[in-house]
C-alpha cells in the first residue's frame, strides 16, 4: 500500500452530485477525477469554457463517470445562480460545494495597486461566499439535508505569509465562515469543512508563485520535515472521505495536510536541525563541563 493508492471503496460517492469551482485543471482537477471514480455526478466550473469542456471530456472518458462542464465566474453572484440551476437541472440536486476556486501570485504589498489586492479577494473571499449562500440556501429553502461544503484554503490563513497578503487575507476568511457556518448551518444538515494542503505541485499555480527559475532556488520540499511535496492523490483522498457519509459526524474543521511544512516553520528553535553531529558532540561536553564545575 501507498500513499498514492486510492483510498475509499469504489461506490463511496455513488448517487451523490458534486460541484467543483476551478475543477478545469490542477488539484481540482485531480479531486474530480477521483470522484468521478467513486460513483459521483461531477460539475465543474471556471471562467474558461473551452478548458471546461476539454477537462470533462478526458475525464468522462477515463472514468466512466459523467463530468459536466458550467462557465461561470465566482465573482458574479448572479453567474453562480445560474451555474447552480444548470447543475440542478442535469442532475436534480446538488449534495457537496466544494470551493476550490483561487487566485494567487507573490508581490510585495506596497508594490501592489487595490485592484491587484481585490482581484484575489474577489475570487478567493467573495468568490467562496458566493457559492455558499447561493448553494446553502438552495439547501435551505427546499429542506435539503445531509449537504457538505467543502473549502480549500491554506495554513497561512491561520499564520498569515508576507509576499501573499492578499491570499492570506482571502483564505483567513473562507476559513472563518467555514468554522462560523458549521455551527449556524448544522441544524439545516449542512456540515462545513477545510482542507488546508501544503505544497503541491500544479503547473498553473506553481508557475504564478514561482516563475522563472525561482522553482530552482527554493525548493519547497526542503521546508517539509518529510522531504517531499505532496502526491495529488493524498488530497483527493482525503477531500472524497471529507465530502463522503463516512466523515457525517465531521463538521467545522480545517484538516491540514502538508507533511509538517507550517509546524516547521512555527517552532522557535526548529531550525536546530541543520546543526551536525560533531557540533551537538561539543555542546553536549560544553553543557556538563558546566554542570560539573
Amino acid at each position: 500500500m501507498s500513499y498514492t493508492d486510492k483510498m475509499l471503496r469504489d461506490d463511496a460517492l455513488r448517487g451523490k452530485t458534486i460541484v467543483v469551482t476551478g475543477g478545469g485543471s490542477g488539484l481540482g482537477k485531480s479531486m474530480t477525477k477521483y470522484f468521478l471514480e467513486l460513483g459521483a455526478n461531477v460539475a465543474i466550473s471556471s471562467r474558461d469554457i473551452e478548458k471546461l469542456k476539454t477537462t470533462a471530456a478526458e475525464l468522462s472518458k477515463d472514468t466512466g463517470g459523467s463530468c459536466f462542464p458550467v462557465q461561470c465566474d465566482v465573482r458574479d453572484y448572479a453567474q453562480v445562480e445560474a451555474m447552480r440551476d444548470s447543475v440542478i437541472e442535469k442532475y436534480g440536486s446538488v449534495d457537496v460545494l466544494l470551493n476550490n476556486a483561487a487566485g494567487n501570485f507573490i508581490s510585495p504589498t506596497e508594490r501592489l495597486s487595490a485592484n491587484a489586492f481585490d482581484v484575489v479577494i474577489d475570487i478567493v473571499l467573495k468568490g467562496s461566499k458566493n457559492c455558499t449562500l447561493a448553494f446553502g440556501k438552495q439547501w435551505i429553502d427546499h429542506n435539503e439535508k445531509n449537504k457538505t461544503i467543502l473549502n480549500i484554503v491554506t495554513t497561512y490563513a491561520w499564520t498569515g505569509s508576507a509576499y501573499v497578503v492578499p491570499s492570506a487575507t482571502a483564505k483567513a476568511g473562507v476559513l472563518a465562515m467555514t468554522r462560523s457556518l458549521a455551527v449556524e448551518w448544522a441544524k439545516y444538515g449542512i456540515r462545513s469543512n477545510a482542507i488546508a494542503p501544503g505544497p503541491f505541485p500544479t503547473k498553473g499555480a506553481w508557475e504564478r508563485l514561482l516563475p522563472g527559475n525561482l522553482a530552482e532556488k527554493f525548493d519547497l520540499s526542503k521546508k517539509v520535515p518529510l522531504r517531499r511535496v505532496g502526491d495529488h492523490q493524498e488530497l483527493a483522498n482525503l477531500a472524497a472521505y471529507l465530502v463522503s457519509d463516512f466523515a457525517a459526524y465531521v463538521n467545522g474543521e480545517v484538516i491540514t495536510i502538508d507533511g509538517g511544512e507550517w509546524l516547521e516553520g512555527a517552532g522557535q528553535f526548529n531550525l536546530l536541525q541543520d546543526i551536525p553531529e560533531e557540533l551537538w558532540d561539543q555542546l553536549e561536553a560544553a553543557v556538563k563541563g558546566k554542570k560539573s564545575k
